[in-house]
C-alpha cells in the first residue's frame, strides 16, 4: 500500500496543483504534511485537492462510471479504441490497467482525506466558529473516505464471489486511515463487514461533526445532505433496509434538491447544479478534455467505445423522455446522446432521483404494504412521461433503477447486488464466457476486479482474489 498512497500522491501532485484555497509547500508531497497543514485555508485546499483528484478519467471522470454500464445488459464495447474490451466481458488478469489505475486512483483520494481527517490544527478563538469550521471540512474528509471505500470495495470485494455469492466475512479491501503511518505501510485486507462497519462509522462521525447551518458550499462540495445520500446508497447495496430508508428520508426532506419534471428532464444534463442535484464533482475546461472524457467515450467521436444494446432502448415507452435521449448514430449504432453532452459538465454523483427509488426499495423490502413505496417509485416514472406502475416489486423497481440511472454506473451493483446472473441480452456484443459456460453466473470470480499486481508485489500481506 505504501507504493499506492505514497507514489500516487507524489505522482499527482494534488497538494500543489489543485489546493486553490492555499499555498502549500513541496514537502508536504513528500514525508511530513501533518507539519505543513496549519490553516482553515490549508485544510480546504486539500479537500479541494481530493476533488479534483475524483475527476480523473480513471475515477469517477470516466472509467468508475463506465465500468457499472459496460459489464452489463446496458452497453458494450466496440473497441473502437480497445478501451474496456476487457473490463466489459469481465475477463480481465491481475495486470489489467483499468484495476490499476482506478485503484491508485482511489487510494489517492483516501490519503488526502487522511491529511484533512488527522490534522491537528489549534482553534483560534479570535475567530468566529473556526473550531466548527474546522470540523465541517473533516467531517466533509470523512464522507469521502467513506465513499471512496466504498467504491473500492463494490468493485474489488469478493462480497459476491463464491457458489451463492460471498458474504459479510468475503474479503474486502484494505480500510487506511492514517497517512504514511510507518506501522500500517502493509496493511491487510479488512473484511467486507469490517470495510461496511468503517463506512457508518466515518458517516456518522462526518454527520456528528458537521454544524448544518454551515451547509453553505453549494451543490459543488460535500453537504450533510450528501453525507445522508452515501449513507442510503450504501445501505441499499448492503441490504440495511432501515439504515436505507431513514437517510434516503433525511435527503428527502431536506428541501435540498427536488424531482424533475419530464420538460426539465433532458436539459438538466447541459447545465451545472440542476435542481436535482445533491452532490456533483466540478468538471472545467481544462478537465479530461479531448478523448478522455465521458462524452468522448459514449458518444459517436474518435474514441466512442461505449454502444448502446437494444435492449435498453426496448425498456422505455413511447411517452418516456429518457428513451428519447437514446438514439442511432451514423453508422446506425445506438448511442447514448442525453447524458454527459460535453467534457466540461460537471458530472452529479448523487441525485434526488436515487433517493426516491432507494426509499422506494427500502420501504417495500421492509414493509411490502408501505403505500410510501409505490408512491416514491411513481415519482420517477410519472415525471419522465411514463404511465406509472400499478403495483411495488422488486423487479419493478430494479427495471426503474435501470431506466433512470442509465449511463451513470448503477447496472452492475444492482445485477450483483440482486443475485441475479450477468444478463445476457445481445450473445454477439456482451462477449461474456465463463470457462465455456455462456454468459456469467452469480458468484463468479469475475464479479470482482483482481487486486492490481502493482499492490500484491508491494504489500506482502495482500491476498489476491479469487480466480486470480
Amino acid at each position: 500500500m505504501k507504493k499506492i498512497i505514497f507514489g500516487a500522491l507524489i505522482f499527482s501532485g494534488i497538494f500543489l496543483n489543485s489546493c486553490a484555497d492555499s499555498d502549500l509547500e513541496p514537502t508536504l508531497s513528500t514525508n511530513k504534511p501533518s507539519t505543513e497543514i496549519k490553516t482553515l485555508s490549508d485544510l480546504k485546499g486539500l479537500l479541494g485537492g481530493a476533488y479534483d483528484r475524483m475527476t480523473s478519467e480513471t475515477y469517477y471522470g470516466r472509467n468508475v462510471i463506465v465500468f457499472g454500464d459496460v459489464r452489463s445488459d446496458n452497453t458494450y464495447a466496440n473497441a473502437n479504441s480497445g478501451r474496456f474490451v476487457t473490463s466489459g466481458s469481465m475477463d480481465m488478469i491481475n495486470s489489467n490497467a483499468d484495476a490499476d489505475s482506478a485503484f491508485l486512483q482511489m487510494y489517492g483520494v483516501i490519503a488526502t482525506c487522511n491529511i484533512i481527517i488527522n490534522s491537528n490544527i489549534a482553534v483560534d478563538p479570535q475567530i468566529a466558529n473556526h473550531a466548527a469550521a474546522i470540523n465541517y471540512v473533516k467531517g466533509q474528509a470523512l464522507a469521502l473516505r467513506a465513499l471512496v471505500h466504498y467504491d473500492l470495495v463494490r468493485i474489488f470485494g469478493q462480497q459476491h464471489v463464491g457458489i451463492g455469492g460471498g458474504d459479510m466475512n468475503s474479503l474486502g479491501v484494505a480500510y487506511v486511515k492514517e497517512y504514511l503511518n510507518p506501522t500500517q505501510m502493509k496493511p491487510k485486507r479488512s473484511t467486507v463487514g469490517e470495510v461496511k462497519t468503517f463506512i457508518y462509522a466515518d458517516l456518522d462521525k462526518a454527520l456528528q461533526i458537521m454544524d448544518k447551518t454551515l451547509d453553505t458550499g453549494g451543490k459543488k462540495s460535500i453537504r450533510t445532505v450528501a453525507v445522508n445520500a452515501i449513507k442510503a446508497r450504501v445501505a441499499l447495496y448492503f441490504g440495511d433496509w432501515s439504515i436505507a430508508k431513514a437517510a434516503s428520508n433525511e435527503v428527502l426532506i431536506s428541501g435540498a434538491a427536488r424531482v424533475l419534471t419530464a420538460s426539465e428532464y433532458a436539459e438538466s444534463f447541459k447545465i451545472n447544479q440542476p435542481a436535482n442535484s445533491i452532490f456533483e464533482l466540478i468538471f472545467l475546461a481544462d478537465d479530461n478534455r479531448g478523448n478522455d472524457s465521458l462524452y468522448n467515450i459514449y458518444n459517436n467521436t474518435a474514441y466512442g467505445d461505449i454502444v448502446v444494446l437494444q435492449d435498453l432502448k426496448n425498456q422505455f415507452s413511447a411517452t418516456d423522455v429518457r428513451g428519447t435521449m437514446i438514439g442511432l448514430d451514423a453508422k446506425s449504432r445506438i448511442r447514448n446522446l442525453g447524458k454527459f453532452v460535453k467534457a466540461d459538465i460537471n458530472v452529479v454523483l448523487f441525485r434526488f432521483e436515487e433517493m426516491l427509488l432507494i426509499n422506494a426499495e427500502a420501504s417495500f423490502r421492509l414493509n411490502a404494504a408501505d403505500p410510501s413505496a409505490l408512491t416514491n417509485l411513481n415519482k420517477v416514472a410519472t415525471n419522465r412521461g411514463d404511465v406509472g406502475y400499478a403495483t411495488v416489486s422488486v423487479d419493478n423497481i430494479i427495471l426503474e433503477r435501470r431506466k433512470e440511472l442509465c449511463f451513470e454506473g448503477f447496472r452492475f451493483d444492482d445485477i450483483a447486488r440482486t443475485k441475479m446472473n450477468m444478463p445476457v441480452v445481445d450473445a454477439v456484443r456482451q462477449t461474456y464466457d465463463d470457462l465455456g459456460l455462456p454468459g456469467i453466473a452469480y458468484g463468479s470470480y469475475r464479479y470482482a476486479f483482481p487486486i492490481p499486481l502493482r499492490e500484491k508485489n508491494a504489500n506482502s500481506n495482500t491476498i489476491q482474489n479469487k480466480g486470480y
